[in-house]
């Protein structure tokens, strides 16, 4: 039975999660990017690329079995989707911002009657109404910066990851709304039925993301030394220590660190008489 998973077609989640997608070993072939679906090679796998706001929408019809897209886009759709793995990436928060120039420190400060130009009328009407303010929603597709300045509202509500471009634009984030970032969601019905095919990729993208955050060290370690190697390298469950051939002196020692901890690791291993330091990256990482 074919899974069908959704990616978004273009965006800031595009790039990365194909990455993933082929990081965990699923082979999108050479023409992903010029078609709106590919059969990965050698799996029963269907990749789907649409709009990641309409994502929530297909995973919930049950059209699409699982998908990834971004927490905002799951509010705002308002669709009943089970959450699988958040995906540290696309961090960014859905935000209120009004011109420096308004006067408007809060969202006290925002008057009824206030027109608010969005890409989100669902969270942003939730947010108004729950902070009693009577605001005209205005929806755009997109570049809510601007409308401020033609007029075409006082204030928005858009996505702010640096601040950069409310910055361009001469404007200032009054309130967070919520933080997003990007998530594997899916079809109630499709975990249940396809529980092995959904597990198997999300598993997969997960020891991707475990794995990225950590480095696969080898040294030779003088014999004597090993019971402070071991207390200074647990690892995943301690340190695999193997024999060395025609050396009673030195052991070969590998372990799992995280990538933070390199650089402090290999100078303590040479101050212990440690030689043929090597340090590999970790392509995935199943715990």
């Amino acid at each position: 039975m074919t899974l069908k998973l959704a990616v978004p077609n273009k965006g800031r989640l595009n790039e990365r999660a194909v990455e993933l997608l082929m990081m965990s070993g699923l082979d999108l072939g050479e023409e992903w990017g010029r078609r709106l679906y590919v059969s990965v090679r050698n799996q029963d796998i269907e990749v789907i690329f649409v709009r990641a706001q309409d994502i929530p929408e297909f995973v919930s019809s049950g059209a699409i079995d699982i998908g990834i897209t971004g927490m905002d886009q799951v509010a705002e759709s308002g669709e009943d989707v089970e959450s699988l793995l958040e995906l540290d990436f696309g961090h960014c928060r859905l935000c209120v911002a009004a011109p420096e120039s308004s006067g408007i420190k809060s969202v006290n400060d925002i008057k009824d009657g206030c027109k608010v130009a969005t890409s989100f009328p669902g969270l942003t009407k939730k947010f108004f109404d729950s902070a009693k303010k009577k605001v005209n929603i205005v929806k755009v597709s997109g570049a809510a910066e601007i409308m401020p300045y033609l007029g075409v509202s006082d204030i928005i509500v858009d996505l702010v990851s640096s601040g950069s471009t409310l910055k361009t634009n001469r404007l200032t984030v009054i309130s967070d709304i919520m933080a997003s970032q990007a998530i594997v969601v899916g079809n109630r019905n499709a975990v249940k039925k396809k529980k092995d095919a959904v597990l198997g990729i999300v598993d997969s993208i997960r020891s991707v993301i475990v794995g990225e955050n950590k480095k696969y060290l080898m040294a030779n370690v003088p014999r004597a030394k090993l019971p402070s190697v071991q207390k200074m390298f647990p690892g995943v469950a301690g340190p695999t220590v193997l024999n060395i051939a025609g050396r009673d002196d030195m052991v070969a020692v590998h372990v799992v660190i995280d990538k933070k901890e390199v650089y402090d690791s290999v100078n303590e291993l040479k101050k212990m008489g440690a030689t043929g330091i090597l340090i590999i990256p970790a392509d995935r990482l199943v715990p």
